[in-house]
């Protein structure tokens, strides 16, 4: 992949399926990157995941407010980016907590690796918002599953992956499973009403892929051109 690359990874994707942090799969990740570092730009921008959702339930137990909540999974989301920077080596050495911070430290040419910026926003948002903002020439999302289904793939066993779809189609998907209702903090979903309406204004090409294991990340990374996954165009 050449120009300017946004990449999402989901946090989940840092740790083992019992919660622990998975130190060779972030050196894996890491190291395809390295391998063919053909690129101008590289923002990484890192979920919260499944640790994020733990701190978030309790919050709620404790009966504090949704953003509150999402003041927790930011927090958690930028620990996760700081993870991956220390994995790296020679990355931006901070978490750019805003889009102005973010301004500077492209500056410097060095892969940039960052969570969330504020309440009420998911982290496919920034992804998004970050795209759009340095230009980016792709948006690669690496989630749990293969791509973006007919219907949910972890309820349904007929769900069928779509290869490619419009903004349109994923307009039409996305309020069928969820109304024109905002995800709330916390709650998994690979886009939403945001993060749609940022990706209709943008004009950004996404492909949302698997990054349970990266084999497809690393042909895609490579140039290779039969990947699997859902390729999003205007």
């Amino acid at each position: 992949m050449k120009g300017k690359i946004v990449i999402k990874i989901g946090g989940s994707l840092l740790f083992t399926e019992n919660s622990k942090i998975n130190p060779k799969k972030i050196i894996e990740f890491r190291d395809i990157i390295k391998e063919n570092p053909d690129y101008e730009n590289l923002v990484i921008v890192c979920g919260g995941g499944k640790i994020a959702r733990e701190y978030i339930n309790a919050v709620r137990s404790f009966q504090g407010n949704e953003a509150l909540c999402d003041s927790f999974g930011i927090e958690i989301s930028r620990i996760n980016s700081k993870l991956i920077i220390a994995a790296w080596g020679d990355a931006y050495p901070q978490v750019p907590k805003t889009i102005e911070k973010l301004s500077l430290a492209i500056l410097f040419k060095n892969p940039i690796i960052m969570g969330g910026l504020q309440p009420g926003q998911s982290t496919t948002s920034v992804a998004l918002e970050v795209a759009e903002y340095i230009g980016a020439d792709q948006l690669v999302i690496l989630t749990d599953v293969d791509g973006i289904y007919d219907k949910d793939p972890k309820k349904f066993d007929d769900a069928k992956l779509i290869k490619n779809m419009s903004y349109d189609d994923l307009q039409e998907l996305i309020f069928n499973f969820s109304g024109d209702k905002q995800a709330a903090a916390g709650e998994y979903r690979i886009f939403d009403t945001v993060s749609l309406q940022i990706l209709k204004r943008s004009t950004i090409n996404v492909i949302v892929m698997s990054g349970k294991d990266f084999n497809e990340f690393k042909k895609l990374w490579n140039g290779e051109k039969d990947i699997e996954g859902t390729i999003i165009t205007d």
